[in-house]
């Protein structure tokens, strides 16, 4: 008479059985010990509102965030209207001095506005001159080709690091 448990069969799907016992066993323990490390030291009653607590909080960081996340727009439009951009040329405007003694300096906003200082040196003396500047263009005052070019330098270069990219 053939036993019930001799057939290949059934040993098979007794084994598959407790195959899956096995991981499901497994895997809850695993969460019960996640589960009970998570809630050490806190009771059914304060779970709740431990919970509510850290809600709270998750709320109050997103609200800090938007906050911050504000201000910093607020300040990168401060930025484009301080001095950040720098050019400088030097040259020697006079045939009978040496060197480039004399130079022109441009610093320039976010916005290309700003001034151009001129120093011109010669045997006798040296003049120093000051012209504004809107939108890297002239206002009221010509520019010499020396700077035109500290206004083109100036508009390649910053002085400051920039994240606009």
């Amino acid at each position: 008479m053939p036993s019930i448990f001799s057939d290949l069969p059934f040993l098979i799907v007794i084994f598959f059985v407790f195959a899956w016992l096995g991981a499901v066993s497994f895997l809850l323990l695993k969460i019960y010990r996640t589960f009970a490390r998570l809630t050490k030291g806190v009771n059914d009653h304060d779970l709740k509102t431990l919970l509510g607590e850290i809600l709270k909080q998750i709320e109050t960081g997103q609200k800090n965030d938007k906050e911050l996340s504000e201000k910093i727009a607020r300040e990168k439009l401060a930025e484009e209207e301080h001095l950040q951009k720098l050019g400088l040329v030097r040259y020697n405007p006079f045939a009978d001095t040496g060197g480039n003694q004399s130079f022109v300096l441009a610093l320039l906003d976010g916005h290309d506005n700003g001034l151009v200082i001129t120093s011109l040196h010669s045997r006798e003396a040296t003049r120093v001159f000051a012209k504004p500047v809107m939108s890297g263009k002239e206002v009221g005052f010509e520019f010499s080709k020396e700077e035109i070019q500290a206004i083109i330098e100036a508009k390649k270069k910053k002085l400051l690091y920039n994240d606009k990219v």
